[in-house]
């Protein structure tokens, strides 16, 4: 999702540089590193702890990276060590070079369980899923090649993760950590990832909100191989509203991708009924005909996708597919190729 409607408010207006921090808050400071996509940057944090820094956030296993981590260990941390690794989820631009940063300094990893658990799967990699992945894409609708590509995402997420600690400290919802002398406030968030952990630190009015909440396009909300009837979309949309009732509608929100805002009940509102239109767009063109999960990409996605985009848009249309058919508005069969077909129900 492109944009926002105006409300939002961005009290700073240029990111930092790779290899360069700027301070947002007392005691917080945002960091920005390349990723080799489309969307080409994440952000990442250090907090003042003590004698030392937690790093929120790691970055993609990148040559790039690993030098600006350097120029902001020479210049910006003023000699004290990163003493604690947090990493808001698996994904590989979050955790990626965790294990490098926790071995560069003795420093321990703070995760989720799932998170982690994942994190190590997925940088192990095996035959077997990568052939359900493959089965996974045919039984939406791509043809083998395309399937054969998607089978073989595993592989992308070793290159951009190529260690994964062996041992973690866990984090847990409502569960509070002690940065600097203030205390930061665990929530968790599904949809997104598995158990995606969110910081809160009242204090400050400061929300670290990973993927949870963007501000200028959605998390992507995708059904996973591993799990090929979950519905991913009835979590995350449960955990936005489960975010806007505990948290002020003035929290300073620090993404991991855009820019910081000040906004996130408007923010969460948005998002929701975001995901609410696509369900609506898929409806109407379910009432033509039953079509598969392939067929339906144009409708949601207007932009030519490569090979990497449409993996993330194949789990995307499937997650609102299988919300609608956890309604009860959409029917779901398998035709003789073996193909999942969706129809409105009634239709």
């Amino acid at each position: 999702m492109d944009g926002s409607n105006g409300a939002l408010r961005f009290p700073l207006t240029t990111a930092p540089r790779p290899g360069e921090v700027q301070g947002v808050t007392p005691g917080v400071w945002w960091l920005r590193m390349p990723l080799p996509f489309a969307l080409d940057h994440i952000n990442l944090w250090l907090i003042e702890d003590g004698p030392g820094w937690t790093v929120v956030d790691a970055g993609y296993a990148l040559p790039q990276t690993r030098a600006a981590w350097e120029r902001i260990f020479a210049e910006h941390l003023g000699g004290r060590p990163a003493n604690r690794v947090v990493v808001t989820h698996y994904h590989p631009d979050h955790v990626g070079l965790a294990g490098w940063l926790c071995e560069r300094w003795q420093a321990p990893l703070s995760m989720t369980e799932k998170e982690w658990l994942f994190a190590r799967v997925m940088s192990r990699g095996s035959d077997d899923l990568a052939q359900a992945r493959c089965a996974f894409a045919r039984r939406a609708g791509l043809d083998a090649a395309a399937s054969d590509v998607f089978g073989g995402r595993e592989k992308s997420y070793r290159r951009g993760v190529p260690t994964v600690p062996p041992t973690f400290a866990r984090l847990a919802d409502g569960m509070d950590i002690a940065i600097g002398g203030r205390r930061w406030h665990v929530i968790i968030g599904e949809g997104h990832a598995p158990e995606h952990a969110c910081l809160y630190c009242a204090e400050l009015g400061v929300l670290i909100a990973g993927d949870q909440v963007l501000p200028k396009i959605s998390p992507n909300i995708s059904v996973q191989a591993h799990e090929p009837a979950g519905n991913p979309l009835q979590q995350y949309l449960v955990s936005l509203a489960r975010l806007r009732a505990a948290l002020p509608a003035e929290t300073l929100v620090l993404p991991s991708h855009n820019l910081p805002f000040f906004g996130l009940h408007t923010r969460i509102d948005e998002l929701a009924s975001h995901h609410a239109a696509r369900c609506e767009a898929l409806l109407g063109a379910l009432s033509e005909r039953p079509k598969n999960a392939v067929e339906l990409l144009p409708v949601l996605f207007r932009r030519p996708l490569d090979a990497h985009q449409t993996a993330f848009a194949l789990g995307e249309a499937l997650a609102h597919l299988h919300y609608l058919e956890a309604r009860g508005e959409v029917c779901r069969s398998q035709a003789t190729d073996g193909v999942d077909y969706c129809a409105r129900s009634g239709g």
